[in-house]
């Protein structure tokens, strides 16, 4: 019996004693920041990359802002003052009138029944050349259009 309590005393010396304060991991912590934050810089940048920086948005003083950004699409209409014409810009895709939107707009809705469209469009874009994409996404089946403004007009 000697042999079998030498044995286990040995067993308890090897063994580390439990810690009385158990520390605080920052590593861990900071990998799960990191990964957050990759996340909704990634998210913020593909909804900056589908706004056209030329489209001077009208002023609107009681605006106010939509939701988020889930299942809409950007719709951009910018408008040349020379010509006296508006160019249409829907996911990189230019598109020479409204018609052309129209069955791009009809995939939108099939994949998901309640997209939104927002339309940024130019402040000197006329009514005429507006109509016809709203006329568009109304055919298309969407029920929800959004107009981007601005807060008030910048100098």
């Amino acid at each position: 019996m000697p042999h079998l309590i030498h044995a286990q005393t040995s067993r308890a010396g090897t063994r580390l004693p439990p810690e009385i304060d158990p520390e605080f991991q920052i590593a861990p912590m900071i990998d799960i920041l990191l990964v957050l934050l990759v996340f909704f810089m990634s998210i913020s940048s593909t909804e900056l990359l589908q706004k056209t920086h030329d489209v001077q948005l009208a002023a609107a003083t009681f605006a106010r802002t939509s939701g988020s950004s889930k299942g809409q699409i950007i719709v951009n209409i910018s408008w040349i003052s020379a010509q006296s014409s508006g160019v249409i810009e829907m996911d990189g895709v230019t598109f020479a009138n409204a018609a052309q939107l129209r069955p791009k707009l009809e995939k939108v809705v099939q994949a998901n029944p309640k997209v939104r469209v927002l339309i940024r469009a130019d402040k000197s874009v006329r009514y005429e050349f507006l109509r016809p994409v709203l006329v568009a996404a109304g055919q298309a089946g969407i029920k929800n259009v959004t107009f981007s403004v601005v807060d008030r007009d910048s100098p």
